[in-house]
């Protein structure tokens, strides 16, 4: 089917920010006390929004991180961004497709608004993704895997979950965009298609994905 709006994910999809991310995190929970390798952070934490870290080590040691957590945590993110951070291979060539087949586009986060524009300046992505056409779960209050992000996004730009899709990376996300009621296709550079069940269908290279988007 051809749709009416596709909702990116952004960490990993847009930015290949996972692994860097990832990486701090595990790093800044063990520092903290709580051992957290970089394979403990991707598959806990992939995908979810930082208030999933706050709850999965609370309800795991009963104890509550430093009140300063998330910003330290983005302040050592945007650290490591702002040395390595890169756009996903092939992800400017899928939009200027979307763009020429007047398929309209939207980014719907787990991050912070904070650190999308900063990941977007760092990688140039700024001038795909306008303010009015990006979405965090800071805007609903719930993360990945609820659905809230998502319908928000399709709600916002006037369009039916039914006709929209999803790229994600993430078990999280892929089960968000499928509470939502909406396809989703799931990129498997760092995931394995396997774990994206319920994915309409997959794909491991960016080339890839204009033709599962548009139908040609």
């Amino acid at each position: 089917m051809t749709y009416d709006l596709v909702i990116f994910d952004n960490d990993g999809v847009l930015v290949d920010s996972e692994p860097l991310a990832n990486a701090v995190l595990a790093a800044y929970l063990t520092e903290l006390g709580h051992p957290t390798s970089y394979e403990d952070s991707l598959r806990d934490y992939m995908g979810a929004a930082v208030h999933r870290v706050h709850d999965l080590v609370g309800e795991r040691t009963g104890q509550q991180l430093p009140a300063d957590f998330d910003e330290t945590l983005h302040a050592r993110t945007s650290a490591a961004f702002e040395d390595r951070l890169q756009p996903v291979e092939g992800v400017t060539e899928v939009l200027e497709k979307l763009v020429a087949s007047e398929v309209p586009y939207c980014l719907a986060s787990s991050g912070s608004h904070q650190r999308i524009r900063f990941g977007h300046r760092t990688t140039g992505l700024d001038a795909w993704f306008p303010e009015p056409i990006v979405f965090s779960a800071q805007d609903v209050g719930r993360g990945k895997p609820a659905p809230d992000l998502f319908l928000h996004a399709a709600e916002r730009m006037g369009v039916a979950p039914e006709r929209c899709v999803v790229v994600e990376d993430s078990v999280l996300g892929v089960r968000a965009a499928l509470a939502a009621g909406m396809d989703v296709y799931g990129f498997t550079a760092m995931t394995p298609a396997a774990k994206l069940e319920g994915a309409k269908g997959h794909f491991a290279a960016m080339a890839e994905l204009p033709a599962l988007l548009l139908g040609n």
